[in-house]
């Protein structure tokens, strides 16, 4: 028997085919066409009973609470870099402050040497040289807003002045101060170095 077809007989099958049949293989030729379009749908297996209004309670409380995480973290880190901008400032006046203090001393020899000048020789341009040092020094305590304590007349304050002797006055009041025996220095309420004075009784 011939395999070949004849043209006739596929013309008839094709009149006698109802309108809208397909035969097999185009059948299956349109099935490959519909999944090659339309991409496998992974099903999701929900558990007995589940109820997805309850579900999608719990996912939006979980993501307000993880929403809240973050916002508290993000906060916590604004405020670390605060302080840690604050106690490196601090650190850093602490540091300037303590090396002022170890100044003072210089500070005050520049002070009495001016203050025991011989007149013959204060028009000296050496003198005027070393003025200008001295200068400089009132300057860098200036910059860090460091002021001289120098009580005299005034009341004593034992937060501010040191007293290392008591004398009798009729020119100033008792517990007030006599004599300034070395400056005191402070900057803003941190004091650098107390006043040494004599208290009248």
């Amino acid at each position: 028997m011939s395999d070949v077809k004849n043209p006739a007989d596929e013309l008839e099958r094709e009149e006698t085919r109802p309108e809208g049949a397909v035969d097999g293989a185009d059948e299956v030729k349109a099935e490959n066409d519909a999944e090659a379009v339309a991409p496998p749908q992974e099903e999701i297996e929900l558990p007995e009973g589940a109820n997805l209004l309850q579900m999608l309670i719990e996912a939006q409380k979980e993501a307000k609470t993880n929403e809240d995480g973050w916002q508290r973290a993000r906060a916590e880190f604004a405020n670390y870099k605060k302080r840690n901008e604050r106690e490196r400032r601090e650190l850093f006046q602490r540091a300037a402050l303590d090396t002022l203090r170890s100044l003072l001393p210089i500070i005050d020899d520049f002070d009495r040497a001016f203050d025991n000048v011989p007149d013959e020789i204060s028009d000296d341009p050496w003198i005027g040289g070393v003025s200008m040092i001295q200068r400089k020094f009132s300057a860098l305590l200036e910059q860090y807003e460091v002021e001289a304590i120098d009580p005299t007349g005034g009341p004593f304050d034992p937060n501010l002045h040191q007293a290392i002797g008591a004398e009798d006055s009729d020119e100033v009041e008792s517990g007030h101060v006599i004599e300034t025996l070395q400056k005191g220095y402070r900057a803003g309420e941190q004091v650098l170095r107390l006043a040494l004075v004599k208290v009248a009784n």
